[in-house]
């Protein structure tokens, strides 16, 4: 590994932020973790590996960093970090510059896309607090495990606490216990799983999405389905000057059906909103119900696009034609970064990236 840098100019007057170092760290699929490293007072250090990733979060945050921030003079090293192993598999780990970063503000951008990952990231995370930095954040936009946040027999293991458990053994750093930011977890109330050894940040892509829907040449014929009372619980606070339609699973038999429970969606353009998406099932009877009650266009709304087996192929692009053959529009965010490579370039998909939710957050 080697690294060039020059040494960033006196400060030219008071008020400037304070400084940020930003790690960054995000799998791809070869297997390998790269960083990028950002000092705001005028240190600005990235990872090439990086930006040849153009899919996944960390290639868009690092260039909205750069292209959002001008006005400072950036000096550069370039550093990369790859995730080896050892002979019986087990990752051989390492934080390049262990040295230079003591005294800074350090934050871990995490996607925990696999069971495999968590293991590998985990031993980061548990390192860097070590390291005598001022504070850290770990920056997780999927919370993967939690949908498994309940039992609802006696033997049932609820892995969203799992998860949350080991989070919060985390190391306290010199500046207190570790930031933990999440996106759109499933259940707000797995807040409570954390232990006070981490502050857990719960962020929203909703604020993404109404900006969209305010571009659309139709935004004034919006109107918000949920597939399920549990979305609109979960988010209908954050859409409430928009018309909402409720759907819901009844039982004909033996089978449970997608119906309209409230709200009217004849000649609305109708956005469903949810979470996340797995195989989909719910998000594709719920678009056939909304045409068939005389919706003129259906489009859709994940913060976490997972589709497990490629099940994103299931969803058709309605090509400019009725709702009941697919889909206008697709958003998720690239919290699932190997959801992004897929999807990349395929309608009704369209990506909102979190970069400069998660830049806003971070204080940049």
């Amino acid at each position: 590994m080697s690294s060039t840098t020059t040494q960033p100019p006196p400060s030219s007057g008071e008020g400037l932020p304070a400084s940020l170092y930003i790690l960054a760290a995000a799998l791809c699929m070869l297997g390998f973790i790269s960083l990028i490293y950002l000092y705001f007072n005028r240190w600005f250090a990235h990872a090439p590996s990086m930006q040849q990733q153009q899919h996944g979060l960390a290639a868009t945050l690092n260039k909205w960093i750069l292209d959002t921030l001008p006005k400072f003079t950036w000096s550069a090293s370039e550093s990369k970090a790859a995730t080896q192993k050892f002979e019986d598999g087990f990752p051989n780990l390492s934080i390049p510059n262990a040295h230079g970063i003591r005294g800074e503000h350090v934050a871990f951008l995490a996607s925990f896309s696999s069971p495999g990952v968590i293991f590998e990231q985990l031993s980061i995370s548990y390192a860097l607090p070590k390291l005598f930095i001022s504070s850290f954040t770990l920056v997780l936009p999927f919370f993967p495990t939690g949908t498994s946040e309940r039992m609802e027999e006696e033997g049932d293991i609820a892995t969203a606490f799992t998860l949350a458990r080991f989070l919060s053994n985390i190391p306290i750093s010199r500046g207190g216990p570790t930031s933990v930011v999440i996106y759109d977890i499933h259940a707000l109330q797995e807040r409570f799983y954390f232990d006070d050894n981490v502050l857990p940040c719960f962020e929203s892509g909703i604020p993404l999405l109404k900006s969209r829907l305010q571009q659309l040449p139709d935004s004034d014929n919006i109107s918000i389905a949920f597939p399920d009372d549990g979305a609109w619980k979960r988010f209908h606070k954050q859409l409430q000057h928009f018309p909402m339609i409720i759907c819901a699973k009844v039982r004909e038999g033996d089978q449970r059906i997608v119906r309209i429970k409230e709200g009217d969606p004849k000649g609305r353009h109708v956005v469903i909103v949810d979470d996340l998406v797995q195989s989909g099932g719910t998000l594709i009877e719920c678009q056939k119900v909304l045409a068939e009650h005389g919706a003129t266009k259906v489009s859709a709304y994940v913060t976490h696009g997972v589709f497990p087996k490629r099940s994103w192929e299931r969803f058709a692009h309605d090509k400019g034609g009725s709702p009941d053959s697919g889909l206008t529009y697709f958003w998720i965010t690239d919290s699932c970064p190997l959801t992004v490579k897929e999807v990349k370039n395929k309608p009704p998909f369209e990506v909102l990236s979190l970069a400069s939710s998660i830049a806003a957050t971070l204080q940049i």
